[in-house]
């Protein structure tokens, strides 16, 4: 398939999926439209929940493969839109509408690519693509399910992690993530005594949140990192009280850690515990800090095309892959979750030919035309 055909054609699918609503665990009408663009181009697909995957013709469970990977949820729009988040607007050079950016443009510019590779035979390596779900509240029910899946186990020789490596569509300006920070939130409950406001009795539950809020703002961890700098902590929710004549007996509230790859979140939680009087509990402990090593082939490839590599603040299913994975994309992460998202066009072009180049440099074929 030529170029400029499949620049177009992921910029109408692109546009077909803006103007689906796909917030998470509501994905199901996009997994159908990715279906059945599959399906069109003779492309056999599965389906896991609301997840979409498929290998590539010529696939051969003796040589190793490359997962190619984005998600196709989105968050719920905020209020400041100042146009309709599911119209596909198209206008000065850009593409308007939920999700274009975040991660619509890598996802399609990674579906363009692995059209383009499906049918070439004598591939080094196998390539297996995969639109997934609920990656924007770290559900498991997204790629988790899809890898831990007996029958996508059994179709890609996926018993052993040994051979397998990602290429994760996330809005990075095309340059290579190579880390990106752990999360770690951690909901915190501060006990007090319940009394009336009007008297001296009881014990508040706020006040004694705010000494331990104030740490949480202002404590520095020992080990920063060279590629994704220090641990941040940062105190997002908070509540307490039912009534303003009441002093509460308890104040909750949350805080976001974004971990380096220099503590693990056992050690974290040792040190928060240690220095807070409030109870410390963490959601999840399954959103750790991941890397890809400079030498590995995905990343050789990228510097040879260019490509700058970098630390990520944010965290995406690359933490939820047990094998090495590569974060790159089209889009600007700054653009993700904000009110008139867009994505430029010729982002999704220049996506598409770059995941082509970098897969090119790696699995040794033959230049495309």
């Amino acid at each position: 398939m030529r170029i400029d055909e499949l620049h177009n054609d992921a910029l109408q699918l692109l546009k077909r999926l803006i103007a689906t609503p796909s917030f998470s665990k509501e994905e199901d009408k996009t997994a159908g439209l990715i279906e059945t663009f599959l399906q069109a181009r003779n492309i056999e697909s599965a389906r896991l929940l609301n997840n979409v995957w498929a290998k590539n013709k010529f696939f051969d469970k003796e040589k190793p493969t490359i997962f190619l990977n984005s998600h196709h949820d989105t968050v719920r729009p905020n209020k400041a839109y100042t146009q309709d988040p599911f119209l596909p607007l198209e206008k000065d050079g850009k593409l308007f509408g939920l999700g274009s950016n975040d991660a619509g443009g890598g996802l399609v510019s990674l579906i363009a690519a692995f059209v383009y590779f499906y049918d070439q035979p004598d591939l080094k390596y196998n390539l297996v693509l995969a639109a997934t779900a609920e990656e924007e509240i770290s559900g498991t029910n997204g790629v988790e399910a899809l890898l831990d899946d007996p029958q996508f186990i059994s179709e890609t020789n996926l018993h052993s992690f040994e051979g397998w490596s990602a290429i994760v569509g996330e809005p990075t300006q095309m340059n290579m993530a190579i880390a990106e920070k752990g999360l770690l939130v951690l909901d915190c409950i501060a006990h007090g005594k319940a009394g009336h406001a009007a008297r001296e009795e009881g014990v508040n539950a706020i006040y004694k949140a705010i000494r331990d809020i104030a740490w949480f703002s202002s404590y520095k961890f020992d080990k920063v990192s060279k590629l994704l700098g220090p641990v941040k902590m940062s105190v997002t929710i908070i509540n307490a009280g039912s009534q303003h004549n009441v002093v509460p007996h308890e104040c909750r509230f949350t805080v976001d850690v974004r971990v380096n790859e220099l503590y693990d979140f056992e050690e974290l939680l040792e040190i928060i515990r240690k220095n807070v009087e409030c109870d410390v509990i963490p959601r999840s402990m399954r959103l750790r800090s991941t890397n890809i090593a400079l030498d590995h082939p995905l990343v050789q490839a990228g510097i040879r095309l260019g490509k700058c590599y970098y630390g990520s603040p944010t965290t995406s299913d690359k933490a939820l892959m047990p094998f090495p994975a590569l974060k790159i994309g089209p889009g600007d992460s700054a653009r993700s979750h904000t009110a008139d998202e867009f994505i430029s066009v010729n982002e999704i072009a220049e996506g598409i030919e770059m995941y082509i180049e970098l897969l090119n440099s790696v699995i040794l074929v033959a230049g495309y035309r």
